[in-house]
This record gives C-alpha cells, structure tokens and sequence, in this order.
C-alpha cells in the first residue's frame, strides 16, 4: 500500500502532529503569487449554505480553513470538525480556541461515518480523499450523511502541481529516475469519482504559483514530505547545492501550482 493511504503511518508519522503540515502551508502562505488566499477563496464556496447549516470537516488537519475565516463564520452554523489523526485534532483545537466560537471535535475515519443518514448540510474534504484507501467506500458514507441537496466540498490538486520539485527529485536521485506517485484522487479524475454519487459535480480552479526567495522554507518543504526518506542525505546536499545556485542567479525559485474545488450536489 502506498503510503499516501497507508492509515496506520499517516496516523503515527506524518499527521502525528501538524509539525508537517505547518511547514508545507507555511511556504504557500508566504510564497504564493494570488493574494487573494487559498483559505479565503475556499470559504468563499461556503458562505451560500443556510445560516443553520450542520458542517463535517473530515480531514480538518490543523484548522486553518476556520481560523483564517473566523470572522466570516455565520453564527448559526453547527461545524464539527474531524481527522483520522488525534494529533491533528489537537492541533486543530489549539488553532480555534483563541477565535471564541463553539466547534465540536472527533476522531473519525471518513469509510464509516458515526451520524446517521441526512444529517449534514456540507461535508469538507481538503485535500484529503486521496488519503481514503477505499475512496468509493467514503464517498458512499459523504453522500449517505448529507440531507437531500447538501453538498461536497472537496480540494484536490492536479497533476502537474509542484512539477518543478519532481524535476528536481529526478535530477539528483541515483537512478536518475523519479516516478511521481499516482495520486488517485486529482482535478483530472475527480469528477468521475464523484459523478456515480452525486447528482451535480462541478470543478473550479484556484490561480497560483510560488515564487521562493528563500532556500529554507523549500527545503523544510521537502523533508517534511511523505517521499522525503525516499532521498539521501547526500542526494538532499546535492539538491540545496543546486537550488541555491539557482536563488543565486535568478534571485527567486518558480513552483507551478495546480488546486481546485469540486462541489457535488447531492
């Protein structure tokens, strides 16, 4: 199993903590070209459900969608926020406390669901249904928990997003070669995932790029990954050596970035 839905190693390493996670949204947060704001634009999407609407987050991470909206956030929404991981809840907590407002927190697996039939009128899935090992299974249980006409908001990103930092993997690895890891749940394939269940599935996408002025952030960007352990140490040397040539030269490092949105009607 790949690791990308291994349960076990997502829960106990890399979403132990938001230690991860902080670091990959840092670098976005300071280096992305659209100032509009990723978290900003989501919500954006959102602000159309009733004004007591019942929300599920599954895969809330750190919290990050709400905190930076907290002042958007109508009153009368019931939110609950939820991860596979106790650590990532934690941390999700210790982001929203400050913002007064009453969210409720679980631990749940997105393949079985605890509410019952209709209960939602939103489900959010950020960047998180390619974590679910059998997706059609969690997509069955989103669909099962939303009342008639609620919807799905799922994030995802496409094939070609961060396509330079596989070039570089590919450039200083032993084998020369570099397979970037099947994502099975992208902008490209997403809607015929989600069309089975759903009877409106639209796609939206957000415009950004980074431009990096700093190696740090790229660096803690990588080791921070999931494939980080799949590179040496020297392997890494060999790619800050050479990123920090290119900051040299050019002054600034270009990402391409590739998210989006689907919103499926149930």
């Amino acid at each position: 199993m790949s690791k990308t839905s291994d349960q076990e190693y997502l829960k106990t390493d890399q979403y132990r903590d938001s230690s991860n996670l902080d670091t990959r949204a840092a670098i976005h947060q300071r280096f992305s070209t659209n100032s509009y704001g990723w978290f900003r634009w989501v919500f954006d999407a959102l602000v159309k459900l009733p004004e007591n609407a019942r929300i599920l987050e599954l895969g809330c991470g750190h919290g990050l969608l709400w905190k930076e909206n907290a002042s958007r956030i109508p009153a009368g929404w019931n939110i609950m926020l939820s991860d596979l991981s106790s650590g990532m809840l934690d941390a999700a907590w210790r982001n929203l406390v400050v913002t007064g407002r009453a969210f409720q927190f679980k631990e749940i697996d997105a393949q079985a669901i605890p509410f019952e039939d209709e209960t939602f009128d939103a489900v959010i899935a950020n960047h998180m249904l390619y974590h679910v090992p059998d997706r059609p299974k969690g997509i069955a249980e989103i669909k099962r928990v939303l009342k008639p006409g609620g919807c799905l908001f799922a994030t995802t990103v496409g094939m070609n997003h961060l396509r330079e930092m596989m070039d570089w993997y590919r450039r200083v690895h032993v084998s020369k070669v570099w397979e970037s890891l099947a994502n099975p749940f992208v902008l490209e394939n997403g809607l015929e995932q989600l069309k089975p269940f759903f009877s409106e599935v639209a796609l939206s996408r957000y415009e950004d790029n980074l431009l990096v002025t700093e190696l740090e952030p790229i660096m803690a960007y990588i080791r921070s990954g999931i494939r980080a352990l799949e590179l040496s140490e020297k392997e890494l040397a060999c790619l800050q050596q050479d990123l920090e040539k290119e900051l040299q030269e050019k002054g600034r490092i270009f990402i391409s970035k590739d998210s989006g949105l689907f919103e499926a009607i149930k």
